[in-house]
């Protein structure tokens, strides 16, 4: 197995591509840049932080790569440096001259012209100044409590009274303000100051009486893991709450300071906070690049940033008078987001209004600050039971959710925590419905991605609105289990962890290899975000030693090794970072000719298959499995554009643009052209001919529909 903490970091790492690559936007480039910090940051939290945990529990066994507790913690800190270093050289050397080039400048407090000098000024005694409170550290002061990634200003103070005697100054950087102040114009362009460094200059100005030596900016990541005992809790939502306040204040894993801190400063940090030599790292730029987010959000400049495109709207049939009319009729696919998650929000809100809808039951994940899925169902909360089931352990999201929980329960609102041990990260939503022709049927969308409006727009996931009795009724118990732990023997013809997803992918895997020895059609194709379980990838090993090929479409950790001869030779790993982040999953199996596609919520890792509710759903309709299998993974087994190519050194190298096509120089990106297809723009036929493993789909077919 491949290592997980350098697999996720060579993700990140093709995300900092994307930052370089002169083909995207600027704008586009600096967004990209500081993605790569903000995940960066939960690399620390999460994965440091854990690491950290296990080596001062003393554990010493090795994980699945071989390396042990110890020994990944010296990969991280060489792969972590590496990648910080290469973030700067990005920052420095390519965006910011590049920017400047734009018209769109990142100045210095010297670099002020009279007129924005005197904007500075009157900003700080407006604004800054009350909302600082510089600390000097001595006995009747402490170190102050850092709360974790807040920016604060270090400085070594000398009174000038008592000369032989340094003292630490700390200053924290109010969170209340932008991070990036916009300044005058100067001839035209677009000025930009950082609020650390107002703070800096503004900081020599509270500190009278003392002599400063040197500042310099920091900030301290902390393990922001939680640490819940589920069994022994007697309010879950509280204990979460109040390990969300513990989270701030967890142990220190990483220190962020400017590169020309004076060593003395930089020792006593590291000291206050219990660090390693390794976990210091020097920045030659600005402390956090998650802030040039904020170039992005506030630059006015469209030409800079990927066009816009008009996503595809749901069209009814003209003898449909609604949208469950449409759904008895047919089941309806939906690929976000080049098809609108309208249809989705539509779809809820339908549920809402219709006095003949009897219940509505929904699943939250993770979901909007201003939801219109969850007003809607807290809206129909007065006309009709509805059970919602928040999963307030959601990483990060943990605040909101509970917010979400308390208002939907005030609502009027049954709403349940999930299942004591288990996360509920299943997509479901479940309808009852008294039809026109008395029958009381169920409906449902199936998802692979949360139920949140704002993130559809640039996630790429599926949906599935179905009236297909055997589905609904599988729905229906995934809800039971979840509000009852009600566990039926089988949810067919759904796959639902932890109960069998685990063993049924295996089993799927398995008939595959059956399928090769025995000559028949044999192809398995698998998009997903993580792929780590030791039992599929072993499975999947012994697929290709049977003469299965096999393509997967992994975005981010891969844990599989491929091309390791006589192991995984016909085993093909794929990473696309692109625009939108790919978040479907996606299983075909050729299954000897009968072809089989499933959608999903679940990833291959031991958290999804043994560690939450899951669900993962067959698609039945035939134009359905033809749209996905000729439309969609045909696009991104093509792509030579954002594809990268896992090699069995755990490297990944561009895919050859002439390894499709034929034709040296023929770019084709995935995105690009769902993109343009959503728009009426290009056909199938734009999909560069794929090699003889392709998956058996009739592109005529789904032209015809």
């Amino acid at each position: 197995m491949l290592n997980r903490e350098a697999s996720w970091l060579a993700f990140n790492r093709r995300v900092l591509e994307e930052a370089e690559n002169p083909r995207n936007p600027l704008l586009e480039r600096v967004k990209f840049l500081a993605i790569t910090a903000r995940n960066l940051d939960e690399f620390f939290e999460i994965r440091v932080g854990g690491l950290m945990q296990r080596i001062e529990d003393g554990q010493t066994d090795p994980g699945p790569d071989g390396r042990t507790p110890q020994e990944e913690a010296q990969l991280v800190a060489r792969l972590t440096h590496e990648f910080m270093r290469d973030q700067y050289r990005c920052w420095n050397h390519a965006l910011r001259p590049e920017l400047a080039q734009e018209g769109i400048r990142v100045v210095g407090t010297r670099e002020l012209t009279p007129e924005q000098r005197s904007f500075v000024a009157e900003y700080c005694e407006r604004e800054l100044d009350p909302l600082l409170t510089p600390v000097t550290v001595d006995p009747a002061h402490p170190f102050p409590r850092v709360i974790n990634k807040a920016l604060c200003q270090a400085l070594l103070l000398r009174r000038r009274r008592r000369a032989s005697t340094n003292y630490m100054g700390v200053v924290t950087v109010p969170r209340v303000l932008p991070r990036l102040i916009k300044l005058p114009p100067r001839n035209g362009s677009e000025d930009y100051i950082f609020l650390a460094d107002l703070v800096a200059s503004h900081t020599v100005e509270m500190y009278h009486g003392y002599e400063i030596i040197s500042e310099a900016a920091f900030r301290v990541t902390r393990n922001s893991n939680l640490y819940l005992q589920e069994e022994e809790s007697r309010n879950l939502l509280e204990s979460v709450r109040t390990e969300l306040h513990n989270r701030r204040k967890g142990d220190a894993v990483r220190l962020e300071i400017e590169a020309d801190a004076n060593p003395e400063m930089v020792d006593r940090l590291r000291g206050y906070f219990e660090m390693e030599d390794w976990q210091v790292y020097r920045t030659e730029g600005p402390v956090n690049l998650s802030r040039l987010f904020h170039f992005y959000e506030e630059t006015p400049r469209p030409d800079l940033k990927f066009k816009p495109f008009v996503a595809r709207e749901l069209q009814l049939n003209r003898k449909s008078r609604d949208i469950f009319e449409e759904i008895r009729h047919r089941d309806i696919l939906l690929h976000h987001p080049y098809d609108s998650y309208n249809s989705v929000v539509g779809f809820i809100r339908a549920a809402a209004d219709d006095p003949d809808v009897l219940s509505i039951k929904q699943t939250l994940y993770r979901t909007s600050e201003d939801s219109p899925i969850v007003r809607a169902l807290m809206e129909a909360s007065a006309k009709k039971e509805v059970t919602v089931v928040v999963e307030v352990k959601a990483r990060f999201d943990e605040a909101s959710n509970i917010r979400w929980a308390r208002s939907l329960e005030d609502a009027g609102v049954q709403v349940f925590h999930g299942l004591v041990g288990l996360k509920t990260h299943c997509k479901l939503s479940l309808m009852v419905r008294k039809d026109p022709d008395h029958e009381t049927r169920l409906y449902a969308h199936l998802g692979t991605g949360n139920y949140n409006s704002i993130t559809a727009a640039y996630y790429t996931d599926l949906s599935l609105l179905t009236a297909d009795p055997e589905i609904t009724s599988a729905v229906h118990g995934v809800f039971n289990f979840l509000t009852a732990y009600a566990e039926r023997p089988n949810y067919d013809p759904l796959l639902v962890a932890p109960i069998n997803l685990a063993e049924r992918c295996i089993n799927l895997i398995a008939r595959e290899a059956d399928h090769a020895r025995h000559g028949r059609p044999a192809r398995i194709i698998a998009k997903m975000n993580s792929l780590l379980d030791l039992n599929i990838v072993r499975e999947l090993y012994g697929a290709s030693q049977a003469g299965v090929q096999i393509d997967l479409i992994v975005r981010g950790i891969c844990g599989l090794r491929p091309g390791v001869r006589g192991v995984s030779d016909r085993i093909r790993v794929r990473s696309i970072v692109g625009r939108f982040l790919e978040h479907s999953r996606v299983l075909y199996f050729a299954n000897g000719g009968e072809d089989e596609v499933y959608l999903g919520s679940a990833d291959w890792m031991p958290r999804n298959l043994y560690e939450r509710v899951e669900t993962v759903f067959p698609i039945k309709d035939a134009m359905l499995k033809q749209r996905i299998m000729a439309e969609i993974l045909e696009a991104y087994l093509a792509d030579n554009t954002q594809a990268r190519l896992l090699q069995s050194d755990g490297s990944y190298v561009p895919a050859d643009a002439a390894s499709r096509s034929g034709k040296r120089g023929l770019r084709f990106s995935a995105q690009e052209f769902l993109s343009a297809l959503c728009e009426g723009k290009v056909t199938l036929d734009a999909i560069p001919a794929l090699p003889s493993h392709r998956p058996r789909s009739t592109r005529r077919a789904v032209r015809a529909k």
